[in-house]
C-alpha cells in the first residue's frame, strides 16, 4: 500500500488521481473517472469532486492501493 501524504483536511479525488500520476493533468480526471474501476473506503466511486481525508483507503484497478495520510507539520 503507497502512503500519499497530503496538505489541508482533504484533497479530492480528481486531485488525487493526478499526485500519484495516476493521470497527467487535472483535465483528464473525468474522462479517466469514466472508465476506470475505483473504490475509496471499499465502496465503488468516480466522482471527481468525492473529498478524501487522513485515514481513507483508495483502490485504483491497475494501478494499486493508496492509504490518505495528513502530511505531518
Amino acid at each position: 500500500m503507497t502512503i500519499v501524504p497530503i496538505h489541508g483536511e482533504y484533497i479530492t479525488l480528481g486531485q488525487f488521481l493526478k499526485i500519484t500520476d495516476i493521470i497527467s493533468s487535472g483535465g483528464q480526471a473525468k474522462s479517466y473517472l469514466a472508465d476506470a474501476v475505483i473504490h475509496v473506503n471499499g465502496e465503488p466511486d468516480n466522482r471527481r469532486g468525492r473529498k478524501l481525508y487522513p485515514g481513507d483507503k483508495v483502490r485504483v484497478l491497475h494501478a494499486g492501493e493508496f492509504l490518505i495520510e495528513a502530511e505531518p507539520g
